[in-house]
Formats: C-alpha cells, sequence, structure tokens
C-alpha cells in the first residue's frame, strides 16, 4: 500500500482515512506493508509495517527525473494548489524562495534517496523519487495486490505493477477538480488519469467523486467502486475534556483554509448570525493559502472580535476544539467527502454540511445547504443555536448514526475489491 502520509505526521484527512481503514483490514487478517515517502520511527507498527522510502537502497547511485516521468517537460510550478499545502510552504512558493528544481538526483552514503514527505517545494521530484524507490521494493517483499491513495503515489503504483504484474487499485480521496475548481493543473490531471487507466479496480470515497471520475477523466464506470470513509470512536477511558469557560456559544469550522473547503463562506454566514445575535463567537481552525484573506474579510465585516483564527489542529487538539463547540459548520464548494463531520457528530456536536459533499450522501441527522447560500447557512446556524429542542433532536441522534459508520465495514468492502481485482487477473 502506497500513502504519502501517516499519523502522527499528518496534513489532512488523507493519513487519517488511511490510519482508520489499514486498522481495520488487519483486524481482517489482511497483511499490509504501507509505504511512506519518509518514516519518521514514531508511526503505530503494531498491526503493519511501516516502510520508509527514505531508507530503501536503490540499485543506481544517479539518475535522470526525466526517465521517471517520461515525456514531461518539467518546470515546478502549480504548488500552490497542492492539496495540504500550509500557509507558510504557501507564502514561501508566492516569493520563490525554493530553489529551481533539480533534474538529476543523487543517493546518500547508503544508496537512499532523501526525502522531505511533505507538500511543499521540490513535490514533483519526490513523486518520480518514490516510483523508483517502487521498483526497489517489488524485490524486496511478497504481495498479492497493490493499493494507492491519491495522485502522488501512483507513478509509483504504476511502476510496481509493471515489475511484478500483480492487479493494481487505486483509492481516489480528491481530484484535482476537486482541489481547484476549473483551473487544473494538467500534470496532476495526466498523473491521476494514468493511475486510474493503470488500474484494475478504482475507489472512490463517494458516488459524487465516481460522478467525476467516469465523467472528467473517461474511466470506466465497470470498475469504479464507491466505499465511504468512516470515523474511529472517541476512548471514553482517556478522559479528553476542556470547559471553554465563556458563556458565548461557539460555531466551529476546521479543515484547511482554501477554496475547496469553501472558508469564505462561513466567514459571511457568520455576519450575518452576528447581526442577529451577539452571544457567539467563531472559530476558524485550519492553515491554508486563504488564512491571510480570511483575516482582512472578517476584519472588513467588523466582526475580528468575535472571530478566531486558531492555525492548524491535530489529536488531541482537535478533540478539546469539538468538545467546547456549540455547531460545526463544512460549507466546502467541493467535498469528495469529508470526514470532520463525523468527527463533530461523535463529540455530540450539531452539523451543517454542503450539498456538495460525498458525506451527504449517507448522512440523515445533518442540515445540508448549498455551499454559496449563506442565507440558509446563517439561518441553520441561528436555529440551532437559539432552539433547544432542534440542538438536543441533532445531538440524540447524529451520534447514534456516526457510530454505526464504522471502519470495519469499509474494510470488507475495500477487501472484497481487492479479491476481484485478484480473481480478474
Amino acid at each position: 500500500m502506497f500513502g504519502w502520509e501517516f499519523p502522527p505526521h499528518i496534513s489532512g484527512g488523507l493519513g487519517t482515512a488511511c490510519y482508520g481503514l489499514t486498522k481495520a483490514l488487519a483486524s481482517q487478517d489482511v497483511e499490509i506493508i504501507f509505504v511512506v515517502p519518509k518514516a519518521y520511527g514514531d508511526e503505530d507498527k503494531s498491526q503493519m509495517d511501516i516502510v520508509g522510502a527514505n531508507n530503501i537502497p536503490i540499485g543506481i547511485k544517479r539518475f535522470n527525473f526525466k526517465d521517471v516521468v517520461k515525456d514531461l517537460s518539467y518546470v515546478e510550478l502549480g504548488s500552490n494548489l497542492i492539496p495540504y499545502v500550509n500557509e507558510e510552504e504557501y507564502y514561501n512558493i508566492l516569493n520563490n524562495r525554493f530553489e529551481s528544481e533539480q533534474f538529476i538526483s543523487q543517493t546518500d552514503e547508503n544508496a537512499c534517496l532523501t526525502f522531505n514527505g511533505g507538500y511543499g517545494g521540490g513535490l514533483m521530484q519526490e513523486v518520480a523519487n518514490y516510483a523508483v524507490v517502487a521498483k526497489s521494493l517489488v524485490a524486496m517483499f511478497d504481495f498479492d495486490v497493490i493499493h494507492a491513495h491519491d495522485w502522488l503515489t501512483y507513478p509509483a503504483a504504476i511502476a510496481a505493477k509493471e515489475l511484478s504484474g500483480k492487479p493494481l487499485v487505486v483509492h481516489v480521496h480528491a481530484t484535482e477538480f476537486d482541489r481547484t475548481g476549473e483551473n487544473v493543473n494538467p500534470f496532476v490531471f495526466d498523473i491521476e488519469k494514468a493511475g486510474m487507466l493503470a488500474a484494475d479496480k478504482v475507489i472512490t470515497v463517494s458516488n459524487l467523486t465516481k460522478g467525476i471520475v467516469v465523467n472528467r477523466y473517461g474511466i470506466n464506470e465497470d470498475k469504479v467502486v464507491t466505499v465511504y470513509n468512516a470515523v474511529d470512536k472517541v476512548d471514553e477511558s482517556e478522559g479528553i475534556h476542556f470547559e471553554k469557560g465563556f458563556d458565548d456559544k461557539i460555531v466551529t469550522f476546521l479543515g484547511r483554509i482554501t477554496f475547496q473547503k469553501g472558508p469564505e463562506y462561513f466567514v459571511e454566514a457568520a455576519y450575518k448570525v452576528l447581526q442577529r445575535t451577539k452571544n457567539v463567537k467563531f472559530v476558524m481552525a485550519g492553515s491554508g493559502d486563504m488564512l491571510e484573506k480570511m483575516i482582512h474579510r472578517a476584519a472588513e465585516l467588523g466582526i475580528s472580535s468575535k472571530f478566531h483564527f486558531t492555525g492548524f489542529l491535530k489529536g488531541d487538539d482537535v478533540v478539546k476544539m469539538l468538545n467546547i463547540s456549540d455547531v460545526y459548520v463544512m460549507p466546502s464548494v467541493s467535498e469528495p467527502f469529508g470526514i470532520s463531520p463525523l468527527e463533530a457528530m461523535r463529540s455530540n456536536v450539531p452539523v451543517i454540511i454542503s450539498k456538495q459533499s460525498g458525506v451527504s450522501e449517507i448522512l440523515k441527522h445533518a442540515i445540508k445547504v448549498d455551499f454559496w447560500d449563506i442565507d440558509a447557512m446563517a439561518d441553520a446556524i441561528y436555529g440551532i443555536l437559539q432552539y433547544s429542542g432542534l440542538n438536543v433532536m441533532f445531538k440524540e441522534h447524529a451520534k447514534d448514526e456516526v457510530d454505526s459508520l464504522k471502519w470495519e465495514n469499509a474494510a470488507l468492502k475495500v477487501k472484497e475489491v481487492y479479491n476481484a481485482a485478484i480473481s480478474a487477473r
């Protein structure tokens, strides 16, 4: 299984989803070798092998980048369009603080390639380096199927398939259309399409994403299977709890502050709510290329004293933030799935989600609005805050609903996809 990140070193929902799925697969007697570009050594290895491409010797000391990603006229641009880039990396990119890309990769004294393992400068080089290491991995391990998560890993997975002849399953957690709208990076699009075409089976996280894969990438619908994500239960014995210490209600946005997530609609809806009630604070938790713009917009609207920007949260900090939240809002413009509403519901927080999200296909006890309809969004926020009966109803039913969405069920479907891919070959 090829991934780009794994807890505790994550930048978004991709690493969380991979962790939940792999743990559930391991419990169903699937032996997993999970490969990441850079292993730090503190990953949970209790149920699977974690292999860092940075620790795998390759049989050559020096190679040309263009030999790996063929027919490529390469310039490092569009990194600001890559998912999971944080605001510091974004500004560095815009200010050209990254050195020009090297076309030649050189191994270290142990014949290993160096990986940063992030999403910033040099990303395309690392994608190619990852594919080179994949060729060495094929000879080192015995396996039945190859599973690749998102486009960054597709060249590596394609190389592994070509050398091993084993079936390939690619898992589409998001597409370039989700990340950028119609302003797609053609290089990323081409890698995504090549991975989907090479795959024996394609897993999408929602029917919304399946439609994009079939209609925008021209992939045969017969080999595309939807498997919804899930969320881990909170371990009540850990006792993670946090008191807010004031009476105002809290409305929370938790996610990357990028075009895809619709942060501007959250700010505009907040302004409308604050025209009707003052005992509420709004929190935007996350980082991304639109952070500064959102700070400026809150100031322009005169609501800065009621608006708080926390930066990127993870782990226990996410749980603590949800503990003090009264409403969770996910106004995504295009959301392939969306695990964060499930995390909020798990913490007994009523949720408002956009109709343009994959998770809206399966949730019943959530208010659904069009991302652009800030009036409806504001009305929904105000209603939950003001009417206790509505609030209680969502709390009573939503947690039971989300508890029924188990990673074990998702893993069972993924295992069926593996068996179908193996049988077909």
